[in-house]
């Protein structure tokens, strides 16, 4: 792992997101009325991400382990389309984005794991970072 024992401790903030497309309106339906077999997709999905945010250090070598201050999980949905927007914040010596990319990687499977049964079309479009504050650069939100 890099030496980050030179670092200053900041407010570190990223917004990473994760897109879902459905094959249907009524898988959109279904989860929008809690008529999903396998459960509340969005609650199910949100306790996921929290635990793939926090666990990050766990699965990529490089990340260092560190203390996670708060984690927000929404969706939005447009269309057969959602829209998984995580924000995690920190103070610490390092960046969360990669805690942030990794949530929204895993509450878009989790969301995948849950619909595949009604649904064979449900696809993960894209993980990506929209934001990050502290440190020396900072990416504003680009979507």
């Amino acid at each position: 792992m890099v030496d980050i024992t030179a670092k200053d401790i900041t407010l570190r903030t990223a917004l990473a997101q994760a897109v879902v497309k459905v094959g249907s309106m009524e898988t959109i339906e279904a989860i929008e009325k809690g008529k999903v077999p396998k459960g509340d997709v969005f609650s199910m999905s949100r306790a996921a991400g929290f635990l793939g945010v926090k666990n990050t250090a766990l699965l990529l070598p490089d990340c260092h382990p560190l203390p996670i201050e708060h984690t927000r999980i929404d969706y939005e949905i447009s269309g057969l389309e959602i829209r998984v927007l995580i924000t995690v914040k920190t103070h610490y010596k390092t960046g969360v984005e990669v805690e942030a990319m990794h949530g929204a990687s895993v509450v878009a499977l989790n969301m995948y794991d849950m619909l595949k049964p009604i649904d064979k079309n449900v696809e993960i479009l894209n993980i990506r970072l929209l934001e990050k504050t502290g440190g020396k650069s900072d990416i504003k939100r680009t979507a």
